[in-house]
């Protein structure tokens, strides 16, 4: 395993630099590049491009004793062009990829429309937090509710702070639910008394537990503070 500081030291050598002047001597069409340690993402107008870069990188690493995870490394046609063209293929909706902890997929917005990438919590990502949550909570199973609470509380709303993005409101009400039935279980075997309706507990959840909701702006909005016209 390598830090998120070393691989960010390392890869800008290896990577960062290389790509840059890859994306303007050889490049036909447009790139973009999004990477974060030692996870990436890079998006072409041209597949002949991205087929070319894909090899070249490849080499490139090799030189360096690396290699590109064989599990996590594709190719796919994805966007706003790819979504019209599958569709005049009868090809089927674009494929879907995770990054950073979020699926990310071609849809439209309700409101007009438009083409947008929508992204939702990844399952594995989600399934992982859950876990901890509950072996946490089993921990503090005799702990008094007004400490448990704060600390829940504080969890619950750093999971909203990250995951809280336009189009995933359905995940984070998931999750919400879900975290109120594991501290409930776990209220309930407390107590010893296995029939304490949810209704009885309402109270306590609702208190410690918030609901979530949208705290992140639509990337064109963010874009519009950061480069004001």
């Amino acid at each position: 395993m390598v830090s998120p500081l070393l691989a960010n030291v390392y890869l800008h050598y290896v990577f960062d630099l290389w790509v840059e002047a890859w994306r303007k001597k050889v490049a036909r069409g447009e790139v973009i590049v999004v990477r974060y340690a030692d996870d990436l993402v890079l998006g072409f107008q041209h597949r002949a491009d991205a087929e070319r870069f894909l090899s070249e990188f490849r080499d490139r690493l090799a030189r360096f004793g690396l290699e590109l995870h064989p599990d996590k490394t594709r190719l796919i046609e994805f966007g706003r062009f790819a979504a019209r063209d599958r569709k005049r293929r009868d090809g089927g909706k674009p494929e879907t990829f995770t990054f950073l902890g979020f699926t990310h997929f071609c849809g439209r917005l309700v409101s007009s429309g438009s083409f947008n990438v929508w992204r939702i919590t990844a399952k594995k990502r989600m399934v992982a937090k859950l876990n901890a949550l509950k072996v946490e909570l089993q921990y503090r199973k005799h702990h008094r509710t007004s400490d448990v609470g704060p600390w829940l509380r504080k969890v619950v709303q750093g999971y909203y702070q990250y995951h809280a993005v336009p189009g995933n409101s359905t995940q984070l009400r998931i999750f919400w639910r879900r975290a109120c039935r594991l501290w409930r279980n776990v209220l309930v075997r407390r107590s010893q008394r296995a029939q304490v309706r949810w209704g009885r507990l309402f109270p306590v959840l609702y208190r410690w537990i918030p609901q979530p909701r949208v705290l992140h702006p639509y990337p064109h909005v963010r874009f519009a503070a950061t480069h004001p016209r």
